[in-house]
């Protein structure tokens, strides 16, 4: 474990490509991106916290680092990003290079400064956070009974100072008013059509006379916070007795019809009431959904059974009547909410698709999380949700209202980032005329963000002439991070990262290019850009894209004799690459006919926002072998891993499999674990278990646990992932107690003899 916490290292930055090529046409030659995975608020316990306001550069406001040359004689620092010479101010008087402030340290790249003293911008006392629950009751008396019990539970793990609110909705919309408790009392809203914010406020008595703007942290409409929004401590006991008297849904549903539910009305309704109460501080939107919209705004389906739920090849035919008219509200809510610095987490249980493809925009753009599962009673919707308001080392760090600002050396420009942010469109000179994802802009807003949340951004490299004042080239290139966010303990926080990197002439020197690539983040980015490509290109083909990229790369560093494939080899610092792709053609980012809309939105809002090691897993699952005399090792992904006397342990990240060989599922179907001679099988049965486990304690989302045998209908969960070297079509050649699959894919060794002809191909 050592080892891959190191990778991501105390700044939690990893690059494509660790040594930079100075130009253009050189960038280009690389194939892969340059672009780097990182963790704003990445949680490293060597990062020190500074009580006292950064100090930035008067040219470029980039702000002070280890790489500033400083001369302590004359009290002067030059920053590395223009070259600006800053007069220290009067409270760093007493400095010299025997008493060096804690920013200058070589081995602190990455600091955070408290925003919170008295004379800073965060002065007053911290800022509770907020939570509004917005219910769906179109659930069936059992799952609504399993949702309550989770939402109890929740409220009671709160800080007690935290505001709390609560929305319920099915037919129509009810807010609840907390602040009432002798008496329920509930505001109700039609949900057929759109309503305006000014009608929200209107029907809820929040009328807009007397507001000032959003200052930050102020609070705006105390009326409605003491009647909507009430500290957690005080509105339990009404909360539990509201729960307690909630039935589902009473609305009739017809025969041959889905129930009436309004989705969208109920989510601008929340929206609404928290940018006339609260806007500008950490507040969260959880929505619990257990089926589609039928009715009003962002409907994703009609009521009559007979139209069936949008598939991927309705959505590919443009056969998807409603789909373009709910990603376009979900977009405009997306904004206000932004524009609020509000969150939108999305729970979706339910066995067929709520619309998490529609509501995606909303979520990612906010930074909000979201959980895909079968059931309210599912312990992945459970115990994530559980998961969400745990303290201490469980603790997800849920942040809220980050800005991210990068700055970077003159020569290289920011094309855009991929993850859950909203660019804040913050013009200038390092701005590419190339857009990626949330593009235009050196500045994002991110709504809600934890500890692993995780973002890449692509760069461009175009050197000018006037970079340099000195003409002398630097060596070495900077990038400056900058994350203001408010910490769960409601602080404002800053967290800056400066990483450094070295430019190369790779037209002269492509080794030392070869050994900076990594090839973990670089498998990253491209699964990331071949999802974004997905939805963003008509006719977009992926396996074909990924082909031609690595064909271009292989024969670009590849050594080998033109036109002779056997004399190929690739260096160790790419040997690995080639399998990350062929997995991820398989995976479920590229193949999507076997999932639902849904599924393929949850997949990918994942991959976006998870970091390196976990999206690894996600594109290649990592498989374990158990047996009696190894004990656990790791296993090839291959068919030829399973074995009637092992056990396989499978994570492919949402899933984890426990495979029992065949022998070992008939020994235990004998109860041989259960006699003592028979210890070291009660064993084996059990270490795969435990480390299945501790992978799911240590995960969000909870992934879901499947057990089977070898034979049995879900060995499919294993058997799909694995590299299929033994067919139906060569029965022939497999080991007596393995097994075959039954597939028409190419396996991983014909896909390499494919790469390594055409790689070499003059």
């Amino acid at each position: 474990m050592a080892g891959e916490m190191d990778a991501e290292g105390i700044d939690g930055v990893r690059m494509s490509w660790n040594v930079w090529p100075r130009s253009k046409v050189e960038a280009s030659k690389c194939v892969i991106p340059i672009a780097a995975s990182i963790s704003p608020i990445w949680a490293h316990k060597d990062i020190p916290n500074l009580p006292y306001l950064p100090l930035r550069c008067k040219s470029c406001s980039c702000i002070l680092n280890p790489y500033c040359r400083v001369d302590f004689t004359v009290k002067i620092w030059i920053c590395p990003f223009c070259y600006m010479r800053n007069q220290f101010p009067p409270h760093y008087s007493s400095i010299s290079d025997q008493n060096v402030p804690a920013e200058l340290y070589p081995q602190y790249t990455t600091v955070e400064y408290d925003l919170q003293n008295p004379n800073g911008p965060g002065c007053g006392p911290p800022l509770p956070p907020v939570f509004l629950f917005v219910l769906d009751t179109c659930l069936i008396e059992e799952e609504l009974d399993f949702v309550k019990s989770a939402l109890k539970r929740a409220i009671g793990l709160l800080p007690e100072h935290a505001l709390v609110g609560f929305v319920s909705f099915g037919t129509q919309v009810q807010v609840h008013e907390l602040g009432f408790a002798d008496l329920s009392k509930v505001y109700v809203f039609r949900g057929t059509k759109e309503i305006t914010k000014e009608q929200i406020l209107d029907q809820l008595g929040l009328g807009v006379s007397g507001q000032r703007g959003p200052q930050r942290g102020a609070v705006v409409n105390a009326a409605g916070v003491s009647r909507f929004l009430l500290p957690a401590s005080d509105c339990e006991y009404t909360l539990n007795s509201v729960l307690d008297e909630l039935q589902t849904d009473q609305w009739p549903v017809q025969p041959g019809h889905r129930a009436i539910r309004c989705t969208g009305v109920a989510l601008s309704v929340a929206a609404g009431l928290l940018g006339a109460c609260l806007p500008g501080t950490g507040a969260r939107i959880i929505a619990l959904v257990g089926g589609p919209c039928t009715d009003g705004p962002g409907t994703i389906v009609s009521k009559e059974l007979s139209e069936p739920v949008r598939s991927h090849k309705d959505l590919d035919k443009d056969a998807a009547p409603h789909f373009r008219k709910a990603v376009k509200f979900y977009d405009n809510l997306a904004k206000q909410l932004v524009s609020q610095g509000h969150v939108l987490d999305l729970y979706a249980s339910a066995l067929d698709q709520v619309g998490v493809a529609e509501m995606k925009v909303a979520v990612e753009r906010t930074g909000g999380l979201v959980v895909l599962a079968e059931s309210f009673g599912h312990s992945v919707f459970k115990d994530s949700f559980k998961r969400m308001f745990e303290e201490g080392e469980q603790s997800l760090g849920l942040s809220f209202n980050g800005n991210l600002e990068i700055n970077c050396s003159k020569e290289i420009k920011i094309q855009g980032i991929i993850g859950p942010c909203t660019s804040l469109e913050k013009k200038g000179p390092a701005v590419s005329d190339t857009v990626i994802g949330q593009g235009n802009t050196t500045a994002w807003k991110i709504c809600g963000l934890d500890k692993t949340t995780c973002f890449t951004v692509f760069f461009d490299v175009s050197p000018t002439d006037r970079s340099n004042p000195q003409g002398t080239a630097n060596p070495q290139l900077y990038l400056q991070f900058l994350t203001s966010y408010q910490n769960p303990e409601g602080q404002l926080r800053l967290r800056v990262t400066t990483v450094t990197r070295k430019w190369v002439d790779s037209a002269v020197n492509t080794e030392e290019l070869v050994e900076g690539f990594d090839q973990e983040a670089a498998a990253v980015i491209m699964a990331r850009l071949t999802s974004l490509k997905m939805e963003m290109e008509e006719e977009f083909d992926a396996t074909r894209w990924i082909d031609r990229s690595l064909i271009r790369l292989c024969s670009r560093f590849g050594d080998y004799r033109k036109d002779d494939p056997t004399s190929f080899t690739l260096n160790p610092s790419f040997s690995i690459f080639p399998q990350f792709m062929f997995n991820l053609r398989r995976s479920q980012f590229v193949q999507v006919f076997n999932n639902s809309p849904d599924e393929t939105a949850y997949f990918r809002m994942l991959l976006n926002r998870e970091n390196v090691k976990n999206s690894v897993v996600m594109i290649q699952p990592s498989l374990l072998s158990y047996s009696f005399n190894l004990g656990a090792a790791p296993a090839l992904l291959d068919v030829s891993s399973i074995a009637a006397d092992k056990i396989l342990l499978l994570d492919a990240y949402f899933s984890v499999v426990v495979f029992h060989g065949m022998t070992i599922a008939q020994w235990r179907n004998m109860g041989y674990h259960n006699q003592p001679e028979h210890q070291a099988f009660a064993q084996l049965l059990q270490a795969p278990q435990e480390e299945a486990q501790y992978i799911i304690h240590e995960r969000f989302p909870v992934p879901r646990l499947v057990v089977c045998d070898q034979h049995g209908s879900q060995a499919r969960f294993l058997l799909a992932r694995l590299n299929p070297s033994a067919t139906y079509n060569s029965a022939h050649d497999v080991a007596a107690g393995s097994d075959v699959i039954f597939t028409d894919d190419v396996s991983l060794q014909v896909f390499f003899e494919h790469l390594q002809r055409l790689a070499v191909q003059s």
